[in-house]
């Protein structure tokens, strides 16, 4: 699945437990993520919750937001076992 916000395309890679809910999606997008590689959502308590990484080679990539720590990140900023969805931006050629 492809989902298309402010001119960017982001295809959904993984939808953990069928988090991914489009319209409460591009409810909560704002122009701060149009940088980033990647878009996680989680939800907890029924409130969605965005957070940008990116790729190595990005220019505002750092420890934070590298998309290799996602796996730190969800387990210690996340609820324990919630739902989640990642989205991969993909750039057009």
């Amino acid at each position: 699945m492809t989902v298309e916000v402010e001119n960017n395309k982001y295809k959904l890679i993984k939808d953990y437990r069928e988090a991914f809910d489009k319209d409460l999606f591009l409810e909560k997008y704002t122009s701060f993520f149009n940088e980033y590689d990647y878009i996680v959502g989680d939800i907890a308590y029924s409130k969605l919750r965005l957070k940008g990484f990116t790729k190595k080679g990005n220019k505002i990539n750092n420890n934070i937001n590298d998309y290799n720590n996602l796996d730190k990140y969800l387990k210690e900023n996340c609820a324990y076992d919630c739902k989640y969805f990642i989205l991969e931006k993909v750039e057009e050629k």
